[in-house]
């Protein structure tokens, strides 16, 4: 994984082209250089709370840290001295998901967010003491407008006078210092708190064809450094959201429900946008240092890198029903776009350089390491890094012949590797690979091999056949094609024996009540289909009634936890429609939120929204046990991304390639929070234990585990992330 050099160069070249050259982004290269994230290490351990650490934020300078916990305190670190300086009690009675600095107030002003939906701010400059034990200390300000928690708080850059804070009640709210210093309790009367930036209480899609009808609980929202009127949201479906705050609605109240505004642009991989899973959500969505690209990490899935700009054909765009194109065999194939055009790949390809004939030299090797890992039946994982390594990072470099071949090997790697929506990357390979070739013998076969993975037989069928035309004395396309016309036929007789029996079934009910037993047989049912393995036809179904389930969970010992030990709070919400209740569909889809009475003539069919696709997934971790787990950028460029995990370990990735550089054993339990000094080389993490830790450059030897020290962190790599791509793949646990 080591052995393919970094783009960065060589730290001594660029120190010394300072001397050089006035390049006043010398230093933001520096900050985060690959050579000094091969070296990080936890440098100390920061005491002080006595509850899970939920939140974590550097103010401008980075020369104080500010945390939230379980225990409802706020503290104040020293960086310069790696010590606590004031913790404050800040009054709620939740847990503190979100703290940060107010800009432009010499770090006076803070602000934290917390499970009671309240948000409170703090000046610091009336501290009663100096010292950390002595700091009792009223809030300035308490917004109670919110109904449920408050996970996520946003300032812009400049603005000393304004906060925003997204809440699981679908509101994301604009909060002004100047017009009060309360905000009455939610449901009080009368309740006129005129703060409503974004009311998306009707907003959450189930999938990209349809109309958003459902409460979009937010989990997550940042606004862009670059472009601060730009905003990004997150919560409980597949689709960040990005809007432009000049073109949204005046400030409303919560009493007013209206449609969600119009957004500038939605971001999904396409692969999870037709899904249609009540259980797939972002937990956290940010801005890159730039402001031209996202990043948006999913529970239960993988984190995912895109472009914001359409503009010069950087970022790609999708549409309700793409996804099903790509597995749709044409002889010739369409203009959908999963990549830059090749004409922009190739328009500068072999650009001048010195050094053209040792890069394509480079490239080949690297496919027939690639290759050589899909013959061997092994080391999968460096075949497919191999790959990224030629595909992402020389896609300029190399030929179309090239780039076709390391396309299709990526694919036959992914397939037998088969981690979480491996089969679906694969499907985009063959699809690119037979962009440049569309009669691919390779890319025809491994087409045919995913869809068959994901139980499409018949689709599979016409490209093994297509690929059977290429290669007709191919003696593994005749075996894969009599495989799958024995598997299309047994779909066929299993599909018959399935309508005979919901007829029966249908029948033996007439006259009774549906059971609720029912229902959640049927939803468990589906729920246990695999994700990425055939999949149920919904049209099949015995019954036209659709189940929905919403369970908030709080959990004692973990992010969720409450003041009774252990015992599970929550509230079930359970809604119950036939689909044939075009009623309430309409009226959803109009933005109207369950408001029958409009008039038939103002409903118009649901036009679904275009959607700007993935450039880059990072895979590793393992994000399904709490809804508050972040994915940063690191350094003043933003050359690498970070997240937490699961297992107790951070990880940190190339952003260009995908490829994990390092990973880091930062929690006893679950590793939440990953911030990136404004500055230096400096990572301060946060998760389920009470502590946070600090870490810096400071391992005396690079490697791609804590320094290459003896121990646990030592151990496998790739068994780690086998581990959590098994928990990723059968996800049964409650998100906290």
């Amino acid at each position: 994984m080591d052995s393919y050099g970094f783009p960065d160069g060589n730290i001594c070249n660029l120190l010394g082209s300072r001397y050089f050259h006035a390049r006043h982004d010398i230093n933001h290269s520096l900050q985060m250089h690959s050579s000094l994230i091969r070296r990080l290490s936890q440098e100390n351990e920061l005491e002080g709370h006595q509850g899970c650490v939920n939140t974590i934020a550097w103010n401008s300078t980075g020369s104080l840290l500010i945390s939230g916990s379980d225990d409802t305190r706020m503290n104040i670190w020293s960086n310069n001295g790696r010590k606590l300086l004031h913790s404050i009690d800040t009054g709620h009675s939740a847990n503190i998901f979100c703290t940060k600095f107010i800009p432009e107030t010499s770090d006076e002003l803070v602000v934290c967010g917390a499970g009671d939906a309240e948000v409170r701010l703090f000046n610091l400059s009336r501290l009663s003491g100096r010292g950390p034990d002595d700091n009792a200390i009223a809030p300035s300000a308490v917004y109670q407008c919110h109904t449920r928690r408050v996970k996520k708080l946003a300032v812009e850059v400049g603005n000393p006078n304004v906060v925003w804070s997204a809440s699981e009640d679908g509101t994301l709210r604009q909060h002004d210092f100047r017009e009060g210093a309360s905000c009455p309790p939610a449901g009080s009367s009368p309740q006129e708190c005129r703060n409503v930036l974004l009311d998306l209480r009707c907003g959450a899609k189930r999938s990209l064809a349809d109309p958003p009808r459902q409460t979009l609980a937010l989990k997550s929202c940042d606004i862009s450094a670059s472009r601060p009127h730009l905003l990004l949201v997150g919560g409980s479906d597949a689709f960040a959201r990005l809007y432009d705050r000049r073109m949204l609605p005046p400030l409303t109240s919560c009493r007013k429900r209206i449609p969600p505004p119009p957004c500038v642009n939605y971001f999904c991989p396409m692969h999870l946008s037709e899904r249609g899973r009540s259980g797939l959500h972002l937990t956290h969505v940010t801005f890159s240092p730039s402001g031209d690209e996202v990043l948006l990490s999913y529970s239960g899935e993988h984190v995912y890198l895109m472009n914001v700009n359409q503009a010069g054909g950087g970022a790609m765009r999708y549409a309700s029903g793409d996804a099903s194109k790509l597995m749709t065999f044409n002889p010739i194939l369409n203009g959908l776009e999963l990549q830059p055009p090749l004409s922009v790949v190739y328009k500068s390809s072999l650009r001048f350089k010195s050094n053209v004939t040792s890069v394509l030299e480079k490239c080949r090797k690297l496919v027939q390491i690639a290759e050589k890992c899909l013959e061997g039946g092994s080391n999968y994982y460096d075949g497919i890094e191999a790959c990224n390594e030629v595909l992402d990072q020389h896609c300029h470099d190399i030929g179309l012949a090239i780039r076709h071949d390391c396309l299709c090997t990526r694919a036959g790697l992914l397939l037998k590797r088969k981690w979480k929506n491996d089969v679906h990357m694969a499907i985009r390979d063959c699809y690119n690979a037979r962009r440049i070739d569309s009669s691919s013998f390779r890319a025809l076969y491994y087409m045919s091999e995913a869809l068959s993975q994901l139980g499409n037989y018949k689709e599979a069928l016409e490209f093994a056949v297509a690929a059977q035309s290429v290669a007709p004395s191919n003696t593994e396309i005749a075996e894969l094609v009599e495989n799958l016309q024995k598997n299309l036929a047994a779909a066929e007789t299993g599909k018959t024996n399935k309508a005979n029996d919901g007829l029966l079934r249908s029948e033996s009910r007439s006259g009774r009540a549906l059971s609720l037993s029912d229902i959640l047989y049927r939803s468990e049912a589906n729920s246990d289909a695999s994700q990425d393995g055939p999949t149920s036809e919904r049209e099949d179904s015995d019954y036209d009634e659709e189940l929905e389930l919403d369970f908030e969970t709080s959990i004692s010992g973990d992010e969720g936890r409450d003041v009774e030990p252990n015992t599970l709070h929550g509230s079930l919400n359970l809604r119950i429609h036939r689909r044939g209740d075009s009623t309430r569909e309409t009226s959803y889809a109009n933005g109207s939120c369950g408001s029958p009475s409009s008039s038939q003539n103002d409903r118009m069919p649901y036009q679904p929204e275009t959607v700007i696709d993935m450039k880059q997934r990072f895979v590793g971790h393992c994000n399904v046990g709490t809804d508050i787990k972040q994915a940063s950028f690191l350094g003043q460029r933003g050359e690498y991304v970070a997240s937490g995990s699961d297992d107790g370990r951070w990880f940190i990735w190339e952003k260009q390639t995908g490829r994990l550089i390092k990973m880091l054993l930062g929690d006893e339990a679950v590793v939440n929070c990953v911030q990136c000094h404004p500055f230096d080389c400096v990572v301060a993490t946060s998760g389920i234990d009470n502590t946070i830790k600090i870490w810096t450059p400071t391992a005396s030897v690079p490697s791609i585990v804590a320094g290459g020290s003896a121990g646990p962190e030592t151990s496998n790599v790739l068994e780690a992330m086998e581990s959590n791509q098994r928990r990723l793949s059968h996800n049964r646990e409650v998100i906290l």
